[in-house]
C-alpha cells in the first residue's frame, strides 16, 4: 500500500496542516491516511482511440471496502478485470476532492474493449 500513500502524502498533510498550526507527527499523519482513505474513491479509467486522438473510458468506480483487492496489486487486478492496456486510477476524498492519479500498463489483451462506459 506504499504507492498509495505516496499519492495521498500531500493531500494527508495539506488536511492536518489546515487544522493544526504546526506540522503534522508521523502517527497524526497515518490515523488521517487510514481515515480519508477509507473515505475515498478510486476510479479506474482506460485509454482507448478515439478518431485521431485517445480519450478515457471509465470502466469502474470503487468504494474503499471494494478497492482492496485493487490497492494490493494494482497490475493483476487490472490484467484479470480488464484485460490489457494504458489505465489510469483517480483517487478521490469524499468523491469531490481529487487526491492524485497513478497509471498501469498491464500487457495482455483488452478485455474492457466491449464493457460499457461508465461516468465519472
Amino acid at each position: 500500500m506504499e504507492w498509495v500513500w505516496e499519492l495521498y502524502k500531500e493531500y494527508v498533510t495539506r488536511q492536518l496542516e489546515r487544522s493544526f498550526k504546526a506540522g503534522p507527527d508521523e502517527e497524526r499523519l497515518e490515523k488521517a491516511f487510514l481515515k480519508i482513505l477509507s473515505e475515498s474513491t478510486v476510479t479506474v479509467l482506460v485509454q482507448e482511440p478515439w478518431h485521431n486522438s485517445v480519450r478515457f473510458k471509465g470502466l469502474a468506480k470503487y468504494d474503499i471496502k471494494d478497492m482492496m483487492a485493487l490497492i494490493n496489486d494494482p497490475m493483476n487486478y487490472l490484467l484479470k478485470n480488464f484485460g490489457g492496456g494504458k489505465f489510469k486510477l483517480n483517487f478521490h476524498h469524499n468523491e469531490l476532492n481529487f487526491v492524485g492519479t497513478r497509471n498501469f500498463k498491464p500487457e495482455g489483451e483488452p478485455k474492457w474493449e466491449d464493457m460499457p462506459g461508465i461516468d465519472f
